[in-house]
């Protein structure tokens, strides 16, 4: 296979899906600017609800996605959409983004990825554990590790849903978009319960502009077209490179220090992903239908 083609195929599936990565990677120093009187659940929501909103909006072909496809899967996926914005950030407020992104993000891949690739996926687990847990300074409260389980079930379920739609025909965007859509409505009586008045400040608007348009709206609509291309099972594993951009944007951003472990431990979950990106593009499978 000529290298245009494996360059072609990774644009389509294993890059978008990467590049939402990074912006998802952008979450945890975001949301860590909010102010202090912002519930965590409450930001997560409120990202949801605009981000949501957008999707749903802006989407062609929402209507024949929900004449047409099952509609308990689209409830499914926007109840776990929800769920896993309101369980994300609370676990990042009591244990850390660090610990948190992990627990969410490696719980997807070890659920869905390892009977089709057990070193690859258990590489790249075992790279971002070593990368966020490696340093001195990592906090471990039960509570979060639990709502940051609940996330990752939640990533896990609404991905397979995802992909599931996608494959058997609809659009990517429209799919996402009905989806994100539905779990904008479910999230928003929640919002208006947790309170809204921190979003009168200049802090509170900016972090929730970019939660919505930057980490949902953008980085789904990447991440919708790369599941086109890209088995459920190999995308959740592809974006346990969130915790690696997190942790770069730490140090460059906030002037954070990683330990040499840490550092060798995102080494290894690069290398795990690169093999993943190389083996998913040359075979251009699409998403699975279960």
């Amino acid at each position: 296979m000529s290298s245009p083609v494996v360059r072609a195929r990774l644009a389509r599936g294993p890059l978008p899906i990467l590049a939402a990565c990074f912006l998802w990677g952008t979450t945890g120093t975001v949301s860590s600017l909010a102010p202090a009187s912002a519930p965590a659940s409450a930001v997560g929501a409120a990202g949801l609800v605009l981000g949501g909103g957008l999707l749903f909006g802006t989407a062609r072909g929402t209507r024949a996605v929900l004449r047409t496809a099952d509609r308990r899967l689209l409830l499914l996926g926007a109840v776990t959409v929800a769920g896993y914005a309101l369980a994300f950030y609370p676990a990042v407020a009591r244990t850390g983004v660090a610990v948190a992104t992990a627990v969410a993000l490696a719980t997807a891949p070890i659920v869905l990825g390892t009977r089709a690739r057990p070193l690859v996926t258990l590489t790249a687990v075992t790279g971002c554990a070593v990368l966020v847990l490696g340093g001195r300074d990592a906090h471990v409260d039960l509570v979060g590790v639990a709502l940051a389980l609940v996330a990752g079930l939640c990533y896990a379920a609404y991905s397979v849903v995802c992909a599931h739609l996608i494959a058997r025909g609809h659009a990517s965007r429209a799919v996402v978009g009905t989806v994100f859509g539905g779990a904008s409505a479910i999230t928003l009586p929640v919002l208006l319960v947790l309170g809204v008045s921190w979003l009168g400040s200049v802090e509170g608007i900016a972090v929730v502009v970019h939660l919505s348009v930057f980490t949902t709206f953008v980085a789904y609509l990447l991440f919708g077209h790369g599941l086109r291309h890209t088995t459920a099972a190999a995308a959740t594993t592809l974006t346990l490179a969130e915790p690696a951009v997190a942790a770069v944007l730490g140090v460059v951003v906030l002037h954070e220090r990683l330990p040499p472990i840490s550092w060798a431990g995102m080494a290894l979950l690069g290398l795990a992903l690169v093999a993943l990106a190389r083996r998913t593009a040359p075979g251009g499978r699409g998403a699975p239908t279960s």
